[in-house]
């Protein structure tokens, strides 16, 4: 059975993201990567490790906020987790524009919450974290080995 404490529907996702943008207006121009608070509290807020979201976001885009990434498919990845444009639509009708994903922590609240519907999936394994990449078992296995890799280089796993 799942704890339903740590399922968080979407529409919290998008009125805490509404928050968000808006302390994020209000901040400095100059702050641009999402801090060491943003991964916590989106890993808090949604059950899942901050340091596997920081891993994400390093293999993903070295934690560039601003990166975009145009896919043979058509498809586009958007900030420091890129964001696949396959989720605009449910995004966009919960509140969260796709602009608002090159905020570092929007997109670090987005992350949580697409990594946290694959732990629903899978529960808290590797599977999880390389179908935040693909459900194609051959994508999402290297992708996992991709993010294990990164926690190894960091001394977070053996």
């Amino acid at each position: 059975m799942i704890n339903m404490l740590l399922f968080v529907p979407l529409r919290w996702l998008r009125i805490a993201l509404v928050l968000l943008l808006a302390v994020a207006a209000a901040a400095l121009p100059g702050v641009a990567h999402a801090d060491e608070n943003c991964f916590e509290e989106a890993g808090v807020y949604q059950g899942v490790n901050p340091v596997i979201l920081k891993a994400i976001a390093w293999f993903e885009s070295k934690g560039d906020p601003e990166a975009v990434h145009r896919n043979a498919d058509g498809s586009v990845d958007v900030g420091q987790a890129q964001i696949n444009s396959v989720h605009f639509g449910e995004l966009r009708r919960n509140g969260v524009p796709p602009g608002a994903l090159r905020n570092a922590c929007v997109n670090i609240y987005v992350a949580a919450w697409m990594l946290k519907q694959k732990m629903l999936r899978y529960g808290n394994t590797w599977r999880a974290i390389g179908a935040f990449h693909s459900e194609t078992p051959k994508l999402r296995d290297q992708y996992a080995r991709d993010i294990h890799a990164v926690l190894v280089s960091w001394g977070n796993a053996e």
